[in-house]
Formats: C-alpha cells, structure tokens, sequence
C-alpha cells in the first residue's frame, strides 16, 4: 500500500503500504522527482480469511461482502499509525494517502476518518490530506458512510474538498470488480464530489504501466506538480 506526504516546493513524500521491496523500486522509479515515496510494511496478524493464518496485514478481513463485518480496531490502528508517521513532515508539505488492495481500503478509511475529523473510536484525525489514491482495494464501512458525514456541515465540507483516485482491474479475482465500483459509488453519494473511478479489461489483482501512468497523472495535477496548485 502507498501512503503520500509531499511538499510541493521542495519534495513530496509518498507512502506506499502493502508493496514490497520490488513495489518501492516501481515508485522510485515513476517520473516523480518531487514525491518522497515511503513503503511501511503491515505487522502480522492472523487474518480470518485465510483460515487465521498469521500474515502481514493492516487489519483482520472475515469476508469480503457487503455484509461482512469491519474490523474498525484493526482500521482505527492502522490509520493511526500511519497517520502518526505523516505528521511528522514539515507544515508546507502536502500530504496524502494510497494504497494497493488492503493498503487501499486503509487509505479510503483514511479519507472517511479525514472528513469526519476523527477515527471510528472518537480520536481526532491530525492530518489534512490533499489527495488518495486506491488501487485494487474496497472502502470499508461504506454502509454507514452517507449517514455519518451528512450529519456535519464540516464533515461535508472537507469531503466534498478531497480528491480521490480509485483503479480497479475488471479481471480482480481476489478484491472483485464490483467492489471497487461499489466504493466510488458509496464515496460519491456520501458527498465526495472529486471521485474519479477507472477500470481496465483483463487486469486482475495487480497493476501495469497504463494505471501507473494514471497515477502518476494524478499526482501531478492534484499535487500541483504540473505547475497548478
């Protein structure tokens, strides 16, 4: 997974979750220069899908469904965690969250806490997040996501002040299409206005250069590293 912190005059730092060592050569190497990536890796954990096996992940997943229950201790941590690592950039850098597959549900948990103004368990959000992005993920509660931030004219106005890039392969045989889908479409009707979705035939639970172009694409403009703001 990716997770973002960046400084639009000097660098810009990304950070990736749920990559590994190859992942973050991938990132080095995208025509970025002013984004500093940064790949945490998720602690271990037993995850109930996989039977309880102990693997790395950033919160335990019981079923991937609609119905399925959230592990919102798990999410909170996790958040926090890399919301902690964040806010330790200086006050001018621009910062932002992404992720592939649970990295990405972790970075549109982030986005839902961001707009909220604070975790699932109450704790304020410190960050103020510029963009995300999710690749190959799900956003979890989205059940419930339209009736917490319609609630707050602020919890409104940050959501509606936060773009938010998803991708999705149509060919994803481990976090189906219809999941991705699912989630901009519960971002958008929560009142995210800035949610753009883009798919591609025949990629499954992995990426490929067209959507890193777009990613990168992305970055640039939302980040203004194509000389907007």
């Amino acid at each position: 997974m990716f997770f973002t912190v960046f400084s639009v005059v000097t660098e810009n730092a990304i950070k990736f979750e749920h990559f590994n060592a190859c992942s973050s050569q991938l990132l080095e190497s995208l025509p970025l220069p002013n984004i500093k990536w940064i790949c945490p890796t998720a602690p271990t954990r037993p995850v109930a899908i996989l039977g309880g096996f102990p693997c790395t992940a950033w919160f335990d997943v019981g079923e991937l469904s609609e119905d399925g229950p959230d592990d919102w201790e798990g999410l909170d941590t996790s958040a926090a965690h890399i919301a902690n690592l964040l806010s330790t950039e200086p006050a001018d850098v621009k910062v932002g969250i992404g992720g592939f597959s649970m990295g990405a549900a972790i970075a549109l948990y982030s986005a839902t806490c961001f707009a909220m103004g604070r975790y699932g368990n109450g704790i304020p959000y410190p960050l103020n997040l510029r963009t995300v992005v999710g690749l190959s993920g799900w956003l979890p509660g989205s059940r419930s996501l339209r009736n917490k931030i319609e609630v707050s004219h602020e919890a409104r106005r940050r959501a509606a002040s936060l773009p938010i890039l998803l991708c999705h392969g149509i060919s994803d045989d481990v976090v189906l299409y219809k999941y991705g889908e699912k989630s901009a479409q519960s971002l958008c009707s929560a009142g995210f206005r800035y949610v753009a979705f883009k798919s591609y035939d025949g990629l499954g639970h992995y990426t490929v250069p067209r959507e890193m172009d777009e990613v990168c694409t992305w970055f640039s403009s939302r980040l203004g590293l194509d000389g907007s703001s």
